[in-house]
């Protein structure tokens, strides 16, 4: 596959200031059939799919991905963000950017844990640009999610001191392959401090807002999810793989899985 890498510069429409994202895609030898929008989760970045865009891409697709405001490469505070519409304008830009080069080819949407969030988000305001969505363990619910007083306080302290950190994920959880949480461990472009309190106010007050906007979405959806996750809730998921940790695509059985998801996008060119 070929590789080439860059940078988005972007005015964030509801929140401060500029950034600069860094933006890479990977492509098929051959001619593309069609393209994936690849939307990565929270603390992590795109060069973690590496894996999932040599599968897709000796298939023919396209995979066009950024690293998130205060992720991997790009710009901002680390486990931080002022507002949860600065990840919705990278995805803006990078879309627009795809779209630009070839307006006719088929595009699709790949969004993982948090990048879930943030696509199911996308579809509020783009279903028509899209041939199809595929959503990875989405962040959509939560498990342990906290008393209602709790999140109260979390949300009073957002506005007081938004960058206050205060829950870290547990690199554990991420895949049941040990070789797979060692490379997550010592990742030097993974966050492995807390999310800050705005970040976590801000992802609670979107999951509430793409789940009572969920009946909206219209073009075909595919949720996979497996039903050992212990970050994201599997609850309310199709497609549940017995066993499977949070990251389905880095799991023992990451084959199996990306090609039930390649199968779907084929059968939806």
């Amino acid at each position: 596959m070929k590789h080439t890498e860059g940078w988005l510069e972007l005015r964030h429409t509801s929140a401060r200031g500029t950034s600069r994202l860094y933006r890479q895609s990977w492509f098929p030898e051959g001619p593309a059939r069609a393209a994936i929008l690849l939307v990565h989760g929270l603390g992590e970045h795109s060069s973690r799919y590496e894996y999932l865009a040599a599968h897709c891409t000796a298939r023919g697709f396209a995979v066009h991905t950024l690293d998130h405001y205060g992720h991997g490469r790009s710009e901002g505070l680390r486990g931080h963000v002022e507002r949860f519409s600065v990840y919705l304008d990278g995805l803006r830009a990078l879309r627009d950017e795809v779209r630009g080069q070839d307006a006719d080819l088929p595009l699709f949407l790949l969004g993982h844990s948090m990048g879930g969030l943030i696509a199911a988000a996308f579809l509020g305001e783009d279903q028509a640009t899209f041939r199809g969505c595929v959503l990875s363990g989405p962040a959509l619910k939560s498990d342990v999610e906290p008393p209602a007083v709790v999140m109260a306080i979390v949300r009073l302290i957002s506005w007081l001191a938004p960058t206050v950190p205060l829950i870290a994920l547990d690199p554990g959880g991420v895949s049941r392959d040990p070789d797979v949480v060692a490379a997550y461990v010592k990742d030097p472009l993974v966050h492995h401090g807390k999310a800050t309190a705005r970040l976590i106010k801000e992802m609670s007050s979107n999951m509430r807002a793409a789940l009572a906007a969920a009946p909206a979405i219209e073009l075909p959806l595919l949720i996979m999810h497996g039903d050992a996750d212990v970050l994201t809730s599997p609850a309310g998921s199709q497609a549940l793989y017995p066993g499977l940790y949070h990251e389905i695509f880095n799991e023992p059985e990451r084959d199996e899985v990306l090609g039930d998801m390649s199968a779907w996008l084929e059968a939806r060119l």
